[in-house]
């Protein structure tokens, strides 16, 4: 059965000038802000929607890598996982890097590569994102 998940986006004023906020519905930590200022130029503030995707990202990888490592049969016991999303103004979202380190007892750095890179391109945020360049640093703990 299909899932849909929402967030809402409020935006008043023009595109530079302007700002608003995002909420998510399933969230009760409140809105948090948004702006080009941060967006173009970068912030530890203020969220951006390169911010949001790069969260999905990271969480979306990290369940397939744990799958894919499940039916390897050496499931891990540990995966951590960041994205960092790249934006350029004037052109788009450029990329996205997945950087992963996982405890995985039993598993040979070679392995962990191969199911790693299997699960990058099996994880359905990668799937949405197939119009940028996803590149992945995996290492073993």
């Amino acid at each position: 059965m299909p899932v849909t998940s929402e967030a809402a986006a409020t935006w008043t004023g023009s595109l530079t000038e302007g700002s608003g906020t995002v909420a998510f519905s399933s969230s009760q930590l409140g809105t948090f802000p948004i702006d080009w200022k941060s967006r173009s130029e970068g912030s530890d503030t203020t969220t951006t929607p390169e911010e949001l995707i790069a969260a999905a990202h990271a969480s979306c990888f990290s369940m397939a890598l744990s799958h894919a490592l499940a039916e390897n049969g050496t499931p891990p016991e540990r995966v951590d996982t960041s994205a960092s999303v790249t934006f350029k103004p004037g052109v788009g979202i450029t990329g996205s890097h997945l950087n992963v380190n996982a405890t995985v007892p039993g598993l040979s750095p070679e392995k962990f590569q191969e199911v790693a890179e299997g699960a990058k391109t099996g994880c359905p945020v990668s799937q949405a994102l197939a119009g940028i360049e996803i590149t992945l640093e995996a290492t073993l703990a």
